[in-house]
């Protein structure tokens, strides 16, 4: 569906969804940096940044974020200056295109 199929009042967003997946050690490395990282996701949001960021309440699995960036290189550009990736929280990390479907704002 291209933008100009869309009824009235919707429209798509071409954001990323970056997944980063837990490292088998996060469970001891995170506590000591999480502050520093939600500190950092929420100046990223109120930025415009990240649309929304969080991780799976299942355990240590992984986190997902929605990206505004100009291409999936510098969504995980993004991603990895994270503090979770220099403290080893965060292994694999990828980014794919997605269709972020909002109501217009009149």
């Amino acid at each position: 569906m291209s933008n100009d199929d869309l009824p009235p009042g919707v429209e798509i967003e071409k954001v990323f969804l970056v997944e980063a997946q837990y490292t088998p050690e996060a469970a001891e490395r995170r506590p000591a940096v999480r502050v520093e990282h939600l500190t950092r996701v929420a100046e990223l949001k109120r930025a415009g940044t990240f649309v929304e960021a969080g991780a799976y309440s299942d355990g240590l699995t992984s986190s997902i974020i929605l990206v505004r960036a100009d291409d999936a290189a510098a969504a995980l550009a993004i991603a990895r200056q994270d503090v979770y990736v220099r403290a080893g929280v965060w292994g694999d990390i990828s980014a794919r295109p997605f269709g972020r479907v909002s109501a217009k704002r009149s």
